[in-house]
């Protein structure tokens, strides 16, 4: 079994957590609690990389991910 590191973000908003990859173009969850939430996004990451597997597509891993913020005025 090979291991796989990517990045997560996870946001709390009102109704709990929100969590995604970056690096994954659509794989997002969310949780309750935060420790939730990380192990959502671990399951959701596993079986987004088993249907690329399934699908024999390429599993690149990004090295490199900047969380950075920017000003923007209204």
């Amino acid at each position: 079994m090979k291991t796989y590191h990517f990045s997560i973000v996870v946001e709390k908003d009102r109704d709990g957590y929100f969590v995604f990859c970056p690096e994954l173009q659509g794989c997002y969850s969310q949780g309750d609690t935060y420790e939730e939430a990380v192990e959502n996004i671990k399951d959701a990451i596993k079986l987004y990389l088993e249907d690329k597997i399934t699908d024999k597509e390429e599993l690149s891993e990004i090295k490199s991910v900047s969380l950075s913020t920017v000003e923007v005025g209204v």
